[in-house]
């Protein structure tokens, strides 16, 4: 049965997903940064709202930047996540901008894509990020640099909370958890880990019901001093508190 619902949600997903990359080459021409933010926020909720899943959102989001958002990294609908939450522009893997469909998504996003095996296109971005926040952008990074498994956090990683400490912008702790809508427990639906492929994520994803995405929001901080390592170690402490 379960094959049979996630048939189901796949015919009315993508037809979403063609409305999607409809209204990037129709219509974002024409429209202001603002109102293209406001399009992704919305059609990224309606795409949850498709998929069946649940978003509850816990805290208070930011209404404007410059700010940067640090989030824990569970699965390829993290990003999706939180764009339903509040529209955001992330830092992500440069592979993301080749996959077919949501890497085109993800440019339209406002996406920046970053080498990581690189140490200089780090230092790149890193400039990138801070001419962004300066701008008065909201960005968003996921410091462990790979999805975990939901439960426990990976290291965070200090390189890119330099571009907050150059910008002298805000951090601002994001927490996310998938759920399970009737036991509370940790849902590994949307669970991309490994060597997992994407296609095998998502048609895992459509199969299990119940599905609920938390997105907890912690208070903004600044960097009182701390270097960027001290700061990512803080930041992490702090969504361990948010997910307990």
């Amino acid at each position: 049965m379960s094959k049979w619902v996630a048939i189901g949600k796949l015919l009315i997903v993508v037809p979403h997903l063609a409305v999607g990359l409809f209204t990037i080459y129709g219509y974002f021409p024409r429209l202001s940064q603002t109102q293209r933010d406001r399009r992704i926020e919305v059609w990224a909720g309606e795409l949850l709202d498709k998929l069946a899943i649940k978003l509850v959102v816990n805290g208070t989001p930011p209404s404007v930047g410059p700010i940067l958002l640090v989030a824990n990294h569970i699965s390829w609908l993290d990003i999706l996540v939180m764009h339903a939450a509040r529209h955001c522009r992330f830092v992500s893997k440069s592979d993301v901008k080749s996959w077919p469909v949501f890497g085109t998504l993800a440019t339209a996003g406002g996406t920046l894509y970053i080498q990581r095996e690189s140490r200089r296109d780090a230092m790149r971005m890193v400039h990138d990020m801070s001419e962004a926040l300066t701008q008065g952008h909201i960005l968003a990074v996921f410091p462990e640099g790979t999805t975990g498994n939901g439960v426990d956090l990976l290291p965070f990683h200090g390189n890119l909370l330099e571009a907050a400490l150059k910008a002298q912008a805000p951090v601002q702790p994001v927490a996310l958890q998938f759920v399970d809508e009737h036991s509370g427990e940790v849902s590994q639906g949307p669970s991309y880990v490994g060597d997992e492929t994407l296609i095998a994520s998502l048609w895992r994803t459509l199969k299990t019901p119940g599905i609920v995405a938390v997105v907890t929001y912690g208070l903004p901080q600044e960097a009182a001093g701390r270097d960027r390592r001290v700061w990512a170690a803080d930041v992490k402490g702090e969504i361990e508190r948010l997910k307990a």
